[in-house]
């Protein structure tokens, strides 16, 4: 996915970026877009970043979640026993780690 190319009419020179950085950054977060020149020559862009959504809808979710594989619930479980560590509690009893005073 590729940014699409700023609006050249914002195009300002190292300069500009350097002495007036506090109204190009205010700018950016209306959404302007800026072509950044250096002796006369682009040589980037000033692109507002998007926002991320704190939260999808449920809708979205659902229609997402449709493409994905079903969980096999057992199958988990199984796994999980498989390749999960027992209990360290288990452990350490198991080398005396917890002995009662006197034994």
């Amino acid at each position: 996915m590729s940014t699409p190319e700023p609006d050249h009419s914002h195009q300002i020179s190292q300069r500009d970026l350097r002495n007036r950085s506090a109204e190009i950054m205010d700018g950016l977060e209306r959404g302007e877009r800026y072509a950044v020149t250096r002796n006369g020559h682009h040589i980037g862009d000033l692109v507002p970043i998007r926002r991320r959504r704190r939260a999808v809808s449920r809708a979205e979710f659902a229609a997402v979640s449709r493409g994905m594989p079903r969980l096999d619930d057992q199958k988990y479980l199984e796994d999980m026993n498989r390749h999960v560590d027992d209990d360290p509690y288990d452990r350490a009893y198991g080398r005396g780690e917890f002995a009662e005073d006197g034994e």
